[in-house]
């Protein structure tokens, strides 16, 4: 493998595509494995979830957002990017599970929060030029992202976007707690 992190993202887009595929083949049947807060058959999507989307204009409005911040964060290395996004999708998922509405949760937005929300946190705790600088790229070409923290539209999980902020941020502050540590 040449290049492991583009194949990683190349792949990841893949199984998106694929299960959207597999969803609109079923008529939307993989909804029902969304995160659905509070309820017992709900907490199969706190791992689910990011990867099923409403439609495909969820998915294709999802993806840019997730691929970019994703290479971004692989600047570091690739488990990085994989500890720290299985953090934020369970961390997050299971917030949403814990104080989300009652409704089901789908769609990879809480995961790009997540991604967001690590890539400036870093920026200010690591205090490294590749960090602040990311830290500013994503402020600048993503800073209206923080407006999807507010809960304008019923259809739209804010709390999945809030959760995936904060466990980011979370992940970034442990990270850099470890790290000093050391």
């Amino acid at each position: 493998m040449k290049y492991p992190r583009v194949t990683l993202l190349v792949a990841l887009v893949a199984i998106l595509v694929g299960i959207q595929l597999i969803n609109s083949l079923t008529a939307g049947e993989l909804i029902h494995f969304g995160i659905v807060p509070r309820t017992l058959s709900g907490l199969i999507g706190i791992l689910l979830a990011p990867f099923i989307h409403g439609s495909w204009d969820h998915l294709f409005s999802n993806l840019p957002p997730l691929i970019i911040l994703s290479a971004l964060l692989l600047h570091r290395t690739i488990k990085f990017y994989l500890v720290a996004s299985l953090f934020i999708i369970v961390v997050g998922g299971l917030m949403v599970w814990l104080v989300g509405r009652n409704a089901v949760h789908v769609g990879a937005s809480g995961w790009i929060f997540g991604l967001w929300g690590l890539l400036i946190a870093q920026g200010f705790l690591r205090r490294k030029f590749a960090d602040i600088a990311i830290a500013l790229l994503v402020l600048f070409y993503f800073g209206a992202m923080a407006s999807g923290l507010l809960p304008v539209h019923q259809y739209i999980s804010t709390e999945s976007h809030i959760a995936g902020a904060l466990s980011g941020i979370l992940f970034a502050w442990l990270i850099n707690k470890s790290e000093k540590k050391r």
